[in-house]
């Protein structure tokens, strides 16, 4: 991971010199992502469906996101992410896990805070910006009965391939665009990904979209194969 991460740093560097933000910007926006869980949990030999056995639906979640463009050579532009979901619900265990059985309590939450490096490719009508995003996450999944409870867990940070594109119709503030954080190493793997169309007027700039994660991380026994899913709205205000 360390040799992934420090190839992935070095393509950055190769294409600094030819890239820069035109005008310095600032950026902040707070959004909403109606997300729904689904896949699987597993600990050592015992497995779980979270829709299937867990019966989770969603509790709440958070979005936060905040970026610095500036025209400097060489240095590249930062953009920092956050995203917190929380589901929790009443199922059935038949089967049982890591010891768990009958009618049981679970919770589920996802956690993780992205720090990208990018530079703009293109910005006129149509932007481009590739980079870099290293992600720390963490999941945790509790499921508990009368007598018993299991935790799994799953902690890493990650490098990943930070893309977005956007496509501007001139003059009327409007666009559609996505933006995606992908990899894929050792068995492991994380893809996220957003389209959206968006409107922006004086500071104001108001977002309407679909975000999708597909998380599949092994830490230990633990195993996280999961995947979120939903329309999301923001709004946020540029500089």
């Amino acid at each position: 991971m360390r040799k992934l991460m420090m190839a992935m740093g070095a393509s950055m560097m190769v294409a600094a010199p030819v890239v820069s933000a035109d005008i310095l910007g600032v950026g902040a926006t707070v959004g909403y992502w109606d997300a729904d869980y689904s896949g699987k949990a597993s600990k050592g030999s015992d497995r779980v469906d979270l829709e299937r056995d867990l019966n989770l639906s969603s509790d709440s979640n958070a979005n936060l996101t905040a970026y610095f463009e500036h025209p400097v050579p060489v240095l590249p532009n930062v953009r920092l992410a956050y995203t917190r979901t929380k589901q929790s619900g009443n199922g059935q265990l038949n089967t049982g896990y890591d010891g768990v059985s009958g009618a049981v309590r679970s919770e589920l939450e996802l956690e993780q805070l992205d720090v990208t490096l990018y530079y703009e490719i293109l910005d006129n009508w149509v932007n481009l910006d590739l980079g870099l995003t290293v992600r720390d996450f963490s999941g945790e999944l509790l499921v508990r009965s009368s007598t018993d409870s299991s935790e799994t867990k799953a902690d890493a940070v990650l490098p990943l391939v930070y893309v977005a594109a956007r496509f501007d119709l001139p003059f009327t503030g409007v666009s559609v665009g996505g933006d995606a954080n992908a990899i894929s190493y050792d068995g492991d793997s994380v893809y996220d990904f957003n389209v959206y169309g968006q409107y922006e007027m004086s500071l104001l700039q108001l977002r309407a979209g679909y975000r999708q994660i597909s998380l599949d991380y092994e830490d230990g026994d633990d195993n996280l194969d999961i995947e979120l899913s939903g329309p999301f709205v923001s709004a946020g205000l540029r500089f």
